[in-house]
């Protein structure tokens, strides 16, 4: 393959950890050159609780990605969930000082830096700041502002909110592992880039990412992203319930659910019974079919629940914020079966399971392409669009003498100028003022991380 630019996407989730290396195409499609995935162990609900079994995890998947591709990882690209995110909007303006002058980056950046100087709660911070619509002198509906003439530049602001400490911890972890951290993204607005269609963000659509330890809501309308949040309960719940209600270990009720778990108790019939192996030569249990569609059906009915209101929250009902593309359902947890009529039957809005195949090189492994690997793959997308690119070494992994030879250190860690410039051109106001926050916030995390050593 020789040396390239290559971006990592680093997906710590509840369940998995999954390290994905890839490039654009000359098609504009991804490559996947490798992946890696380890068990999770030590985050719960999106929240690291023990950082060297994190640690340890990430090092893991990681090194799989390495041995799969060839490649060397440098930098990577994580995604942030977990129950202590939430979201608010907020509207902001700035006085021009001269308004015969156009709008320009400037103008916009200082605008969205207002925005970042918000008072948050102790332990707060603020991770992205999304622009929406903007309005000049009073004009309202106004995507793109830049070039026109106004004195007052106004801005709705979709701002996603975390824990400090969450944050912060995930950046030690990365670190510690021996990674750099090239920048941070919600998770959600990950996996809305591997799944959604462009049409669908116009006409309205509300993505769901059932992962292992939450569920991820993000609306988008008229191509914006209007509303986010995160359910603290995913399919960890679902096979918590099942253990306590038949009365099994963790690891039978997690094949249970996958195997033979429904969301629907009407398709089961009651003479339909899987028999359960007894623990140390214990009498082996059986389980009806049906008893098992129940109790997950239980769980899932309150996790979509709790979903819609979220949706209903943002004014589904009113014509103008109605999501025409309806739900689309994706993460390990949407592969559950009669999943989709269920979301149907509660919400009565048209729902999709979403792969993030759309977006990859026909040549790319099938099992990538499934719903579980969607976060991983918007992360990897977002890289892969931000000037974060990482260069990588083409270096058989172990083979520590090649990498002491190695590439200057300017050439893995940054863009040539011409390179910068040309993706600059590529870049829309939105992703650029997002990357200005990204780099800012990431800066200051990195400054903490050195200053703790």
């Amino acid at each position: 393959m020789g040396q390239g630019k290559y971006s990592v996407g680093l997906d710590i989730g509840t369940t998995k950890i999954v390290a994905m290396i890839g490039r654009e195409n000359e098609y504009g499609k991804i490559e996947i050159l490798g992946s890696g995935k380890s068990k999770s162990l030590g985050v719960h609900r999106g929240v690291v609780n023990n950082i060297t079994q994190t640690i340890a995890s990430i090092q893991q998947a990681v090194e799989q990605a390495e041995l799969n591709s060839g490649l060397k990882i440098g930098s990577v690209v994580v995604g942030i969930a977990g129950q202590h995110i939430r979201s608010l909007q907020h509207s902001d303006y700035i006085t021009r000082n001269n308004a015969e002058e156009v709008i320009d980056e400037d103008d916009l950046d200082m605008l969205c830096n207002q925005v970042y100087k918000l008072v948050m709660l102790p332990g707060e911070e603020i991770i992205h700041v999304l622009p929406q619509e903007y309005k000049v002198d009073g004009q309202s509906e106004i995507k793109e502002p830049m070039g026109m003439y106004g004195g007052r530049l106004e801005a709705n602001f979709h701002v996603v909110v975390g824990q400090v400490s969450s944050i912060k911890n995930i950046g030690r972890c990365i670190k510690s592992a021996g990674l750099d951290l090239g920048n941070i993204t919600l998770e959600p607005l990950a996996s809305a880039e591997a799944v959604l269609s462009q049409e669908e963000k116009e006409a309205g659509v509300a993505l769901i990412d059932i992962g292992g330890g939450t569920t991820d809501l993000a609306i988008f309308k008229d191509g914006i992203i209007r509303h986010t949040a995160v359910i603290p309960f995913g399919g960890n719940v679902i096979t918590e319930d099942i253990k306590e209600g038949c009365s099994i270990i963790e690891k039978q009720a997690e094949l249970l659910k996958i195997k033979f778990g429904s969301a629907w108790p009407g398709e089961n019939k009651d003479n339909e019974i899987v028999s359960i192996p007894g623990l140390r030569g214990r009498e082996p249990k059986e389980i009806t079919l049906k008893n098992l569609s129940k109790i997950i059906h239980a769980r899932v009915v309150e996790i979509i629940e709790q979903v819609y209101v979220e949706i209903r929250n943002y004014g589904h009902e009113d014509q103008k914020k109605k999501l025409i593309a309806g739900i689309v359902l994706t993460g390990g947890g949407s592969q559950l079966k009669h999943l989709k009529q269920l979301v149907e039957y509660i919400t009565g809005m048209d729902t999709r399971i979403g792969y993030p195949n759309e977006h990859l090189a026909g040549d790319s492994d099938e099992s990538v392409a499934s719903p579980l690997y969607a976060t991983a793959v918007g992360l990897l997308m977002n890289a892969l669009k931000t000037d974060n690119k990482n260069y990588i070494e083409e270096v058989p992994v172990g083979q520590e003498q090649q990498e002491d030879m190695g590439v200057p250190e300017e050439v893995l860690v940054s863009n040539t100028g011409e390179e910068q410039v040309a993706a600059q051109q590529h870049t829309s106001t939105q992703t650029r003022e997002r990357k200005s926050i990204f780099d800012k916030w990431s800066e200051k995390l990195k400054d903490f991380l050195d200053n703790a050593e």
